[in-house]
């Protein structure tokens, strides 16, 4: 076997390697016996060539050395780092005893039959063919790299040894190329697509345009109809009166709809219209009024705001049910007594609330349930509709007050004792800067242990209640004397209900009394009251007032 680098830990080679025949050296073949260079120190294994260009990159393994290889053509190239070595002093990479190649792996060569195969790194290379004289083993699949790296430029002058180019590749290119182009010589150019698009917007938008421009002309006749001049009568009426009612929270165009509809006016828009413009058309209130068919919608506003078109039933503070029975009767047109028997009869379906119910000893369970206020009351209406309409004012006004609530914080048992006190206050009251005193001189007698009255109210208004009258001059003597629960001379502590129905500022002068001592108050000219807080000076306000109408 001809040998070549043969020394110490070398391996030996086969001159019928692919990777070292002829084509390996550029035609070049070795001898037998020459001696290696390296004096039998391990030689590495040079990288392969690609494209017939060698690298000249420095490589792992060599300490620092840079090698210079031979070109792909046969000649010889040197490093000039290295002057004087020979080729054959480079053929040969060595393989030292264990079979370990010192270079960076062999990358992919088209002439490799083993190039397709991965490459381990760092690792030693095993004897694949288990004997010591055995060539050296291709290139196992793990020491391969998955892509060769990429080939430095080639310097100046260099020249690239590339296969023969038979022009077969420029003809099939050239070929390609005017296939494109007589497929594309039938085509429109993309801005076509960008023109349709641009129409087709432009179409949109004056579609859209056109429909915004309906869409106005429409919007404006249905403002003309809606907002513009409104039909409307001339004068005020023609005479013939009609009634008309108006509910409460109702709004402009509510009520001008109820009047167009009674015959009043021609349109609801022309009675909106009129009621903007009038200064004083925010102060229209519910209720019933009188009013003439075919009146101009301003006549009709000012007619409205005048007291002398309302007819609406009023219940003042302080009336007794009673009195507001009689009301009822006359607006309604029944029989003189028709409200009072209904209230008798029915008082348990007209919507009481539970702690205004089942207490003994009652005159009118009804009695402080007929609030005073303005209620729309027309012939035709039914007497128990409008005490229920009454109560259920009643009912909201003492719950937003909070009756039910501050009872117990005055020394009540309950609302309805509340209710009793604050029907005290207005009918003993002569005016609203007394209700507070009023409410305090209450409390104060109530309790069963003051000095002045120990517990007795001893008021004439719960007298005149039981007697259905309102006399103010009585005797202490004839008051002690009847006996009946209403009857605050003859009984301890509150009546068995109220005496009337209190209006707001009673209520509240109840809820909120005064805290300065009052026991005794007397009215000196039926319009203002004086209190005190001893028997001693409200006798003398007593001499004298008597004293003051003996002169009279």
């Amino acid at each position: 076997m001809t040998e070549y680098g043969r020394g110490p830990g070398s391996e030996p080679w086969h001159p019928e390697d692919p990777l070292y025949g002829d084509g390996g050296w550029g035609g070049q073949q070795t001898h037998a016996g020459r001696q290696s260079p390296y004096d039998g120190q391990p030689q590495h294994y040079p990288q392969t060539p690609q494209h017939g260009d060698w690298s000249q990159e420095q490589q792992p393994g060599y300490e620092g050395q840079q090698h210079a290889y031979p070109d792909g053509s046969g000649g010889q190239q040197y490093d000039q780092r290295f002057p004087g070595q020979t080729q054959q002093q480079f053929q040969q990479g060595g393989w030292d005893a264990t079979g370990t190649h010192g270079q960076v792996p062999y990358a992919a060569d088209p002439g490799d039959p083993y190039g397709q195969q991965p490459v381990a790194y760092g690792g030693e290379q095993p004897d694949f063919y288990g004997t010591e004289d055995a060539y050296p083993p291709p290139e196992p699949p793990g020491r391969r790299r998955p892509e060769p790296e990429p080939e430095p430029e080639a310097a100046a002058g260099e020249e690239h040894l590339l296969p023969a180019d038979d022009g077969e590749e420029d003809d099939e290119e050239h070929e390609l190329q005017g296939r494109r182009e007589r497929r594309g010589k039938g085509k429109k150019p993309v801005k076509s697509k960008k023109r349709r698009t641009g129409c087709a917007c432009m179409v949109v938008v004056l579609v859209f345009g056109g429909g915004l421009a309906g869409v106005g002309y429409f919007g404006y006749q249905f403002y003309q109809n809606r907002f513009g001049a409104a039909p409307d009568f001339a004068g005020d009426g023609n005479g013939e009166q009609v009634t008309v009612e108006i509910p409460k929270g109702a709004g402009g165009w509510e009520i001008g709809q109820k009047l167009k509809d009674a015959g009043v006016v021609e349109s609801a828009a022309a009675f909106v219209s009129a009621l903007q413009a009038n200064p004083d058309g925010k102060s229209l209130q519910d209720g019933v009024y009188t009013l003439e068919k075919q009146m101009s919608a301003a006549s009709a506003v000012e007619l409205m705001l005048s007291p002398k078109s309302r007819s609406n039933l009023i219940v003042a503070e302080g009336l007794r049910n009673t009195a507001v029975y009689a009301l009822v009767d006359k607006r309604l047109g029944v029989k003189p007594g028709t409200t009072a028997r209904v209230a008798k009869k029915e008082y348990k379906h007209l919507g009481l609330p539970a702690w205004a119910t089942n207490h003994p000893n009652l005159k009118d369970p009804l009695e402080g349930f007929l609030y005073p206020s303005s209620y729309a009351v027309t012939k035709g209406q039914k007497p128990a509709a409008v005490l229920r309409k009454m109560v259920a004012q009643s009912t909201a006004e003492f719950k937003a007050l909070g009756l039910e609530n501050k009872a117990q914080e005055l020394g009540l048992e309950s609302p309805w004792q509340l209710l009793t006190v604050a029907s005290l206050v207005q009918a003993e009251g002569t005016s609203h800067d007394d209700f507070r005193k009023m409410a305090e001189v209450v409390y104060n007698r109530l309790k069963v242990d003051n000095p002045q009255t120990y517990g007795r109210l001893e008021f004439d208004s719960t007298y005149n209640y039981v007697k259905n009258q309102s006399k103010l001059d009585l005797s202490i003597a004839e008051l002690r004397r009847y006996g009946n629960p209403y009857n605050t001379y003859f009984s301890k502590g509150l009546p068995p209900g109220p005496i009337d129905n209190p209006g707001e500022e009673a209520l509240r002068g109840a809820l909120e009394p005064t805290h300065d001592g009052w026991y005794y108050f007397i009215s000196m000219d039926g319009k203002t009251s004086k209190f005190t807080k001893t028997l001693a000076d409200h006798e003398k306000l007593v001499n004298e007032w008597n004293a003051a109408r003996n002169k009279n």
